[in-house]
């Protein structure tokens, strides 16, 4: 056959997904059981999986192997689906500051006099709850006065300069 046997199954799951509505989210590949292969085939196999277009790697569920891809293809895969954030919250929401832990991924995070200074990515729709922190939206305050005239490149190079995101 043409098509490997994997590519049968591949095909329902993705029509299950878009029959529940959940096609248009990110779908990461795994080739399990690179145990099962010779040394040669799972090198190739793993390999391929990292030249494909999508999200694919090769694991061994059994030994563990390939593992630390699989978290790092899954956070490439989300990552997408986060807008950079970057805010200065009160002390007093340390919820919202818990929360951006759970459901995004800090950069940069800072206890300012004012308050928890965030750099980081969200999901859409926390970034437009948290809009109120934005530092943006302060137009450039600086709390360090002694830093006033230095160029923040950290936040340079993760594009505060340009148009925000809602």
């Amino acid at each position: 056959p043409k098509h490997p046997p994997w590519k049968k199954q591949e095909v329902s799951v993705t029509k299950v997904l878009e029959d529940i509505g959940a096609g248009d989210k990110p779908i990461v590949r795994v080739f399990n059981k690179l145990d099962l292969l010779d040394e040669e085939d799972a090198e190739m196999l793993k390999y391929e999986a990292v030249c494909s277009d999508d999200y694919s790697v090769g694991i061994s569920s059994f030994t563990g192997a390939g593992l630390s891809d699989f978290v790092a293809v899954v956070e490439d895969a989300l990552s997408g689906l986060l807008v950079p954030v970057e805010l200065e919250l009160p002390y007093s929401c340390g919820q919202e500051v818990n929360l951006i832990h759970e459901v995004g991924s800090i950069e940069i995070i800072d206890y300012r006099e004012k308050g928890t200074y965030v750099m980081g990515r969200v999901p859409r729709s926390l970034a437009m709850k948290l809009d109120k922190y934005s530092v943006a939206q302060r137009d450039g305050l600086v709390d360090d006065e002694s830093d006033e005239d230095e160029l923040d490149w950290a936040a340079l190079g993760k594009g505060r300069h340009e148009k925000k995101i809602v």
